[in-house]
Formats: C-alpha cells, structure tokens, sequence
C-alpha cells in the first residue's frame, strides 16, 4: 500500500504563515541532515530512508518557496500542484555544497566525507580566496496613486559603503604591501578534521589571523583604515514602472553597500508605500469610485462628471437608477504590473448613491405626499433588478 503523503508545512515544520526565511532555514536543515551523500557509511535501510526524507523536504521546499505554487497548495492542496510538485532527482542528488550555495549563499562552514566539498565563510569555495559580498539596502518610496498611474522617476538618497578613493579598495596604497596569509594560505580558512561515526568530518572555520580574508595587509590605508570602503551619502535616480503597489519591491542590482576588497556589491532594495487616496479605492489595477446622485437624478436621469487619474469622466445616468447601482469604465484603471513592465489596464468600478435628504420644506412635503400612493412609487422590483443586487451586493 502506498504511503499516503505528508502536508509539506509538516514535512519542514513550518506554519502556513512563516516567511520564505523561515521555510530557507527548516529546509537547509533538513539537507543536512537527510542528504544521501550525509548517510554514505550507513546501512542500506538508513540510505534508503535518507534519500526519500531528502526527496520529500526538496519537494516541500521547491512548493512552499514559490509564491504562485505556494498559492496553488494553500488553496487546492496537492491537486494544486500536481505532478510538478517536487524537483527532477533522476540526474542523482547533487552535490550538497552547490545546493545550499545557490540557496544561502554557502556561509556554513561544514563539510562531512565522502561527497561534500568545503563551505568559505565569504561564499566561495576553500579552494580559492574568498569572494566578499556586499551587504544589501532596503528602503522605502513613498507614491500617490497618480504617480503610480503613470510610471514615475525619483531620487532616493541612501548611505552606503564606497570604495575608498585613496586606494582604490585595495585596503592599502601599494600592492606590494599585501600578502598572502600563510597561515591559511589565501584561503581565509583554517581546516579541521576528525572521525566521527559517520566517517570523517572536517570543519572549515575562519582564519583568525586574517579575519577570514586571506591576505595581511601591512600599511594599511589611513583613510579606510585598511577595509577598502568608506561610508558616503549618495542620491540615485529610480525609474519605477506603472502599476505599483503598496508592498512591492524592486531591485537595483549593484546598488547596495560596495563590498570589500573589490568583491562582489549589494543591491538596493525598494519598497513601494502607497499613500492612500481621497476618492479611489484600490483592489490590483481595478479602482472604486462612489458617486452621490440626488433622488430626482435617480429618478429622472442625468449626467455627471467622475474623476479619472487621466482627467474627469462624463457619463450618462439611466432614468430609474436603484440606490446601490455599480457601472464599469472599462480601462480607466491603473495598468497591470508585471516584473518591471505593465501591460493593459484595470477597471475604474463607480458606485451610485442615492442621496435622501432629512429635511423638507412644507411644499416639498406635500408633493411627496401627493406622490406616495401612486402605482409609480412602489417597489416592485424584476427579476433582472434582483440579478444585478445579487451581483453587487458583496461589492464595495
């Protein structure tokens, strides 16, 4: 009998609302620990259980941290997902090291024997000298509606590493003044190896001596103190597409904190916060617009003026319109936003009113008085005037 599959929040022991953070961290635990290449020295049963633990976290994984996946499952469960749930294992497992790089940037400082291969502390490989990353920056833009109708370029200005001017991010004016540290030999680790009961373990831990930088720099620059980078106040202009929400982020590559010793820089995080707006309200690219009508507009039928973001509107008001009644303008919403592009527009939804006033002359009493028994004014509504409140009734 097939065994019955397990909830993928169960399988990584997550809840259904932790951050993509937390579903990275449940799942870089369980690769190390089930990864077939960690139960090389174990017995057939204890390979075979691994390797299916392990197929069943990276399937987990590759669902629960893809936002439209994770949407399909939360909501249709794994008929949402169908059979391309999990990853393809038919070319065999991969080498532990390459997946939780590509992951987590490989700061984990652990190998074990027999198919790992060694974690630097900077994200490169103990082979080489390690590669420095700079830290990213995240900030927010702030954007009105008409702003975001159309597309709009702003400034932003950020304090963030740079290179040091002085020396050119080498940490010191002459080159010769850097030297391999031989105590680690350019590697920025120190090796450490020990037999445990699952085979051999060598740990990787930074070099103390350089900091994990591989390289000792003697005359170090007075101006960066030797770190290749200085903090500077800089502005940049941010071209931001139309159709933006509230929450959405968008990335500058390269723009965050320049890293040291001419390593690889950060990216500049933006984070749209949308104002709200004094007439709109916003639902994706649709926007809803209420509309205040007099009862004798209601009744006898007018013209009114609504506002766009590209100008007022003129529209017809039928003779007869109910209290509640919504009319679709059709591509005088925001555009839809995709990526870093937007195509067709939304919906601009306007919901009349009908306005009933709480006080009346003497003469307008008595003309409302004189009307009230007529067949005309009482309720008596179609079957059609049902299907349209049907319809709207949860609108709004």
């Amino acid at each position: 009998m097939a065994q019955e599959k397990r909830d993928y929040y169960e399988v990584l022991g997550v809840s259904k609302d932790a951050s993509i953070d937390d579903i990275k961290s449940a799942y870089k635990k369980m690769a190390l620990k089930w990864h077939p290449d960690r139960w090389v020295n174990g017995t057939e049963q204890e390979k075979k259980s691994a390797e299916e633990k392990f197929k069943e976290a990276s399937e987990a994984y590759s669902v629960l941290s893809d936002p439209d996946k994770k949407a399909k499952y939360d909501r249709f469960g794994f008929a949402g997902v169908g059979s391309s749930g999990g990853p393809d294992f038919s070319g065999g497992f991969g080498n532990l090291n390459d997946i939780l790089n590509d992951l987590f940037g490989g700061s984990f400082g652990f190998n074990f024997g027999g198919g790992f291969s060694g974690f630097s502390s900077q994200g490169q490989s103990s082979g080489g000298r390690p590669t420095f990353r700079g830290r990213d920056i995240r900030t927010r833009i702030k954007l009105t509606l008409e702003e975001i109708a159309k597309g709009v370029t702003k400034e932003v200005t950020i304090e963030r590493n740079e290179t040091c001017p002085e020396c050119g991010g080498k940490g010191t004016k002459n080159s010769s003044d850097i030297q391999t540290c031989p105590h680690c030999k350019g590697s920025g680790q120190q090796q450490r190896v020990a037999n445990t009961l699952f085979g051999q373990s060598i740990t990787y831990t930074t070099c103390p001596y350089c900091n994990g930088e591989g390289r000792i720099v003697k005359n170090p620059c007075r101006t960066c103190s030797g770190n290749g980078v200085v903090r500077k106040r800089v502005s940049l202009k941010v071209n931001i597409p139309a159709g933006v929400e509230d929450g959405t982020q968008l990335k500058m590559t390269g723009e965050g904190h320049k890293a040291k010793n001419n390593g690889i820089n950060g990216d500049l995080l933006l984070v749209i916060e949308e104002a709200p707006h004094q007439d709109f309200l916003r639902d994706g690219a649709n926007l809803f617009y209420t509309k205040y009508l007099s009862v004798t507009e209601a009744i006898l039928g007018t013209e009114v003026n609504i506002p766009c973001l590209d100008g007022a509107y003129r529209i017809k008001v039928e003779p007869g319109t109910q209290f509640g009644t919504v009319v679709r303008l059709r591509g005088k919403g925001l555009p839809q936003f995709n990526g870093y592009s937007s195509s067709s527009k939304g919906d601009l939804y306007v919901k009349y009113l009908v306005w009933v006033p709480k006080r009346l002359s003497r003469s307008e009493k008595d003309a409302l008085e004189a009307m009230k028994d007529s067949e005309t004014f009482r309720p008596n509504p179609s079957r059609e005037d049902k299907a349209i409140f049907d319809k709207q009734k949860n609108i709004f």
